[in-house]
């Protein structure tokens, strides 16, 4: 992070977090921590101490969400749960010109006198790291591993040598709704958003290229293996003229001189002889070849069909694989697996069970837009992740479990505020909410919605969301009743 924006989340979070309490940490990823400030906004304290991005700001979640996505569990958060039980923060300061903040803790104590604990967050790019000190600034315990001195476990805590502030630039940031936090928390989850699809891109690539190089290889070997063998036709006819010229056959240095009767001028030609003292061997020879060349030729042939086929079909997946990059088609690279079929005749069954729309409601709206709402956990998953589109509105109510709730874009710029509306209400209904009065939906981008490793069918995150407090009813059409 830049000094700029560590500054003005140092000013939020004073404001925000100064005399919060820490109440459980969550950890999100390898270097990444939630900390629950005990406030009822679903405000928390993120901190990610990696050297890949380290940050430092406030994020809007809900306590379920966390709970769900925090499947890793670091030695560093169990060691934060086990010392550092509801401590108060009393400060909270940024080290001069450093990226370095400093949160001074106090945890009360019934039978001893108030102990005093320290958080570091370390935010220096490749030597990033988070820190907890003791009352007289000694490292008990870091999140990532230091062996330099004075950021080891029982050194006293020593910053490291600044390091330029243009090192570590987070380029121009939009502040949303005046918030620094809220703007640095969509700005990383996009740049994370876009990481991950730029690898699921660049691998989807180099599978299908390896494919065709493979391919192209063994065209290449299948060709050289007919030059070798020859044209078994021209090795019959040899065969023929040296039998039909054993009497009359001439042995040169090289080969036999015998008279070529399938030419009408009968001209005299010269066949190689290997080494052979009789026409005769010579042409048993040739005919061996004849029927060896004969034999493999029609093997190597149907080989090369097939693989050349098969070079058509990857160089048309290819071009079809840089047009879903060029459009961010996600889903759609997300279904190029590795181990996935090769599309074929027989896959119509596939396609037209995946037409039945067995893991969904179908709904349109009064706009005419497509909605589709997930029926169970595993269902909404499929909807989410294989179904729904990078620019497709996604829908799930707030505090409640439900369905998944997606309206398709249809290459459509903005969906009408009535259409929204209608799909929050269904998202409602679908919903433990349906028997309450109104209920709060959150909305968002699929492509700010992604599932946490290890998490139950059905859980996700958001990384960005508006919210809508709407009725649970069904306004939009249902296409098929029955379903």
């Amino acid at each position: 992070m830049d000094l700029r924006y560590i500054s003005a989340v140092c000013d939020e979070l004073k404001d925000a977090a100064l005399g919060s309490t820490l109440r459980r940490v969550f950890q999100l990823g390898d270097h990444a921590l939630a900390f629950e400030l005990g406030r009822a906004d679903g405000l928390f304290l993120f901190g990610d101490g990696g050297s890949t991005r380290p940050r430092l700001y406030l994020i809007e979640r809900q306590r379920r969400e966390l709970e769900r996505s925090a499947a890793a569990t670091g030695s560093f958060a169990q060691y934060l749960r086990k010392h550092l039980s509801n401590p108060k923060i009393i400060r909270i300061e940024q080290l001069a010109g450093e990226r370095i903040v400093r949160f001074d803790l106090e945890q009360s104590d019934d039978i001893a006198d108030a102990k005093q604990w320290s958080l570091i967050f370390q935010l220096t790019g490749r030597s990033a790291n988070i820190f907890l000190l003791d009352d007289s600034d000694t490292i008990t315990m870091s999140l990532r591993e230091d062996r330099t001195e004075g950021r080891r476990p029982g050194d006293t805590y020593s910053p490291p040598e600044r390091i330029s502030a243009a090192a570590a630039s987070d380029g121009d940031v939009s502040v949303i709704d005046g918030s620094v936090s809220k703007s640095l928390d969509l700005h990383y989850s996009e740049l994370e958003a876009e990481e991950s699809f730029r690898t699921l891109a660049e691998s989807t690539l180099r599978r299908v290229k390896n494919e065709i190089g493979r391919r192209t290889k063994l065209v290449k070997n299948l060709r050289a293996d007919l030059d070798q063998h020859g044209d078994a036709e021209t090795w019959k006819k040899y065969g023929d003229l040296l039998l039909a010229n054993s009497a009359t056959a001439v042995r040169l240095e090289s080969g036999f001189a015998v008279t070529d009767y399938f030419d009408e001028t009968a001209p005299t030609i010269e066949i190689p002889h290997f080494d052979l003292k009789t026409p005769a061997e010579a042409a048993e020879r040739y005919f061996k070849r004849y029927t060896k060349a004969r034999n493999a030729r029609g093997e190597i042939e149907k080989r090369l069909n097939a693989t050349e086929t098969e070079l058509e079909s990857l160089r048309a997946e290819l071009a079809e694989i840089e047009a879903a990059i060029e459009n961010r088609d996600e889903e759609f690279l997300r279904g190029k697996t590795p181990n996935k079929a090769r599309v074929q005749k027989g896959s119509k069954k596939q396609a037209k069970a995946e037409d039945a729309r067995t893991y969904a409601r179908e709904f349109v709206s009064s706009d005419g837009f497509e909605i589709l709402v997930g029926k169970r956990s595993k269902d909404n998953d499929h909807l989410t992740f294989r179904i729904a589109r990078s620019l497709d509105t996604w829908l799930h109510a707030a505090d409640y479990p439900g369905s998944h709730v997606v309206i398709r874009a249809a290459g459509k710029n903005e969906i009408p505020q009535r259409t929204l509306v209608e799909a929050a209400e269904l998202a409602a209904f679908y919903s433990q909410a349906k028997g309450h009065p109104k209920a709060a939906v959150h909305y968002t981008q699929k492509k700010f919605v992604n599932k946490p490793k290890g998490a139950a069918p059905g859980l996700v995150r958001l990384a960005s969301f508006k919210t809508l407090l709407v009725e649970p009813k069904i306004t939009a059409k249902q296409k098929d009743a029955t379903r």
